[in-house]
């Protein structure tokens, strides 16, 4: 049980350090601008570059958004059937209810993405 747990700490801690790694790849990308450039040339690269970047944020954000919302999701309604049908498998007398509870679970666990879609949509077209 407890190297389970171990394993279970160890792809925790993968994932999170992938994930800090690739929110972190745009801060390393930066160039530094050459020294000969002029005041306005500079400017006008700065706003084209930073232009540029707002974009790619919001690009990622709202991949990350609808990334994590439909992971989520999935996984939220995968563990809902399978408990619904266990459920079921030990008292199928209970069916009925078991099922209509499942639906509504089924319901809030999709309202969710779709509120995460539309953040995901805002975030494209507002900002």
């Amino acid at each position: 049980m407890k190297r389970l747990l171990n394993k279970k700490w160890a792809r925790v801690l993968a994932l999170t350090l992938l994930l800090v790694l690739t929110l972190a790849a745009p801060a390393f990308a930066a160039a530094e601008p050459a020294a000969n450039d002029t005041a306005e040339t500079l400017e006008t690269t700065e706003t084209a570059e930073t232009a540029e970047d707002s974009t790619g944020m919001r690009a990622l954000a709202t991949g990350l958004a609808i990334g994590l919302a439909a992971a989520g999701g999935a996984i939220a309604m995968g563990m809902a059937a399978s408990k619904s049908v266990e459920g079921i498998a030990r008292q199928p007398e209970a069916e009925g209810k078991i099922r209509t509870t499942f639906m509504l679970a089924l319901v809030f666990i999709e309202t969710a993405i779709i509120y995460a879609l539309l953040a995901a949509i805002l975030i494209i077209f507002v900002l």
